[in-house]
């Protein structure tokens, strides 16, 4: 067991039981009813360099009319929520629904270069309309939280990290639940696979494939079929053809975030015999962040397994 823990463990540990559940809203249409709103009540909008740093929060009506409809939108002071200029701007203070439609939108630019991509921020809006086309209940307002997402790089993925695993936690014979893993680009492109040398065990190579095609939902897969190690090592027995397998989570999602160079992996490791399924082990959680050579040798000089020049 080695002396010294690596410095992440702890955000490991925290982030073994962090499952993030998305919820969505479901609208109704109210046949000749008129109501007008926006249509979302808390909305995240990613904030990217250039053009791409201005979103659309879209004010909806139940109805359309053979007139345009404009209606103020006022931002709501509140304490520690965005600032005006130095987090944001807005194109207008007003929205038009023109005639014969239902939708507009508010544009507001994200300031890119002032907002944390990991502290992201919201302002709060309120729509400024009669009463009577309030909607009960429902409300007049939104929340818009700006995530900064910063362009993704292929090689802050790359080269050595410290990888820890819940798998090794419950099944390493040696105690240790963290090893050094080096990662190398095998293709790129649009969907770019990197190769990570040794992830599970010595002699064992796991490939995975990232997709960064949309900003708030970046993710990595882990495709079929791959021999993770072998099951005498972990298991001291063989119930299937000595191969532990690994996959892609159907579970859980393994997310990255471009501003840090760490990856969430979720992954199902099973076995199979002659080819058919035998059984799952389980979903097993694990955190990979990218350290320096430095680092990595410095780690390995105190005991961490699975470095090698």
């Amino acid at each position: 067991m080695m002396k010294t823990i690596y410095k992440y463990s702890t955000m490991f540990l925290l982030a073994m039981g962090c499952i993030a559940i998305s919820c969505q809203e479901e609208y109704i249409t109210y046949n000749d009813a008129e109501y007008v709103m926006f249509a979302d009540t808390l909305q995240t909008y990613a904030v990217q360099e250039g053009d791409l740093a201005t979103f659309s929060i879209p004010v909806v009506s139940t109805v359309t009319r053979d007139y345009d409809r404009t209606f103020a939108v006022e931002v709501i002071d509140v304490q520690d929520q965005a600032v005006e200029k130095l987090h944001y701007t807005i194109e207008s203070n007003t929205v038009t629904i023109p005639a014969g439609q239902t939708r507009a939108d508010v544009k507001v630019r994200g300031l890119y270069e002032n907002l944390d991509p990991a502290s992201p921020v919201y302002l709060t809006l309120q729509l400024i309309a009669p009463e009577e086309v309030q909607m009960p209940l429902y409300g007049n307002r939104t929340k818009a939280v700006l995530q900064r997402v910063d362009p993704f790089r292929l090689e802050d993925f790359t080269g050595w990290c410290v990888f820890s695993s819940m798998f090794l936690y419950q099944y390493s014979m040696t105690g240790s639940y963290q090893r050094l893993v080096k990662c190398e680009v095998k293709t790129e492109g649009e969907n770019p696979v990197v190769i990570c040398r040794n992830m599970f065990k010595d002699g064992y190579d796991i490939e995975m494939v990232f997709h960064p095609e949309e900003p708030l939902n970046q993710y990595v897969t882990v495709p079929e079929g791959q021999a993770a190690a072998d099951e005498y090592s972990f298991f001291g027995i063989s119930y299937g053809d000595n191969e532990i397998l690994v996959r892609n989570s159907s579970l859980y999602t393994s997310n990255f975030y471009t501003y840090g160079k760490y990856l969430y992996v979720w992954t199902e490791l099973y076995v199979e015999t002659l080819g058919d399924p035998y059984g799952s082990v389980g979903h097993f959680y694990n955190v990979m962040e990218f350290v320096s050579d430095a680092e990595a040798r410095r780690l390995y000089n105190e005991g961490m397994p699975g470095y090698s020049e």
